[in-house]
């Protein structure tokens, strides 16, 4: 299997998910999805984004490599009655089933940065963007001292060192390399923006209740946790995490945690 497709169909992202709503609507304002637009999500996980775009009137096509975040994406739009919205198993390395120059808008929201060949990434986002549309990236940035760099940060430092080849992810979130890749793949330098924004976090427990989310249900941090697990150090692991969602929490509140995490918002003008 695809270690990728199986990294992201273990666990349970849509717990995580469940907690980043609000702010996937408010992005999607904020980029501009109107009535009418084509747009295609990719690696929308169970329609964080793409749902807010459907509830405005896109006509939307999600893409995701897990299984059972596609299937929990189409159940999720079904039971809002949102028929402009499909979703279906893809990969954003290779869009294959998209056609040329047929969206108005691509997104990605912390999807196609996971993917393991970035510049074949970049090729096929442009590809399938009509002259005149737009790419959004959302991505997080490597060293960033907020919530989910620091997450994989620490995980990192517990894990196995990366396969020979393999690209960090992480450096989508750097302005340099998102300008190489998307140069590469025919973008104008001077139609690439790169900006800071803030994604939020909110969830109805307290932070180290939200590490237990993480540790069961991300796959990431489940994988990070295996290896600790293997080396005695899985209560090291614990113990950093929960300090990271406690000193990130500004709710206020005892039972209710609240985090907000940078990322790198790129927009590509084709």
């Amino acid at each position: 299997m695809n270690p990728n497709k199986a990294l992201w169909e273990k666990g349970d992202f849509t717990r995580i998910a469940a907690s980043m709503r609000e702010s996937g609507e408010k992005l999607v304002d904020a980029i501009g999805v109107t009535k009418g637009l084509q747009v295609l999500d990719v690696g929308c996980g169970d329609g964080t984004t793409a749902m807010p775009e459907a509830r405005r009137g896109a006509n939307v096509l999600g893409v995701d490599i897990a299984a059972n975040l596609v299937a929990a994406a189409n159940a999720r739009a079904k039971a809002a009655g949102l028929t402009n919205l499909l979703v279906v198993e893809g990969d954003a390395c290779d869009l294959k089933d998209v056609a040329d120059a047929s969206q108005d808008l691509v997104v990605s929201i912390f999807g196609a940065m996971f993917a393991p060949k970035p510049f074949d990434v970049a090729k096929s986002l442009m590809r399938v963007t009509k002259p005149g549309g737009r790419v959004v990236m959302g991505n997080w940035i490597p060293g960033d001292p907020t919530l989910v760099a620091q997450i994989l940060k620490i995980s990192a430092s517990y894990s196995p060192p990366p396969p020979e080849g393999f690209v960090s992810p992480m450096l989508w979130g750097q302005e340099e390399h998102v300008r190489q890749r998307f140069g590469d793949a025919g973008a104008q330098l001077a139609k690439i923006r790169c900006e800071r924004d803030t994604y939020t976090f909110d969830f109805a427990s307290t932070p180290a209740a939200f590490v237990a989310e993480f540790r069961a249900y991300y796959g990431p941090t489940m994988n990070a946790f295996a290896a600790a697990e293997a080396n005695g150090k899985s209560a090291d692991l614990q113990r950093e995490l929960e300090a990271l969602f406690a000193a990130q929490n500004r709710s206020g509140k005892a039972d209710r945690t609240i985090i907000d995490a940078t990322f790198l918002r790129v927009t590509v003008t084709k």
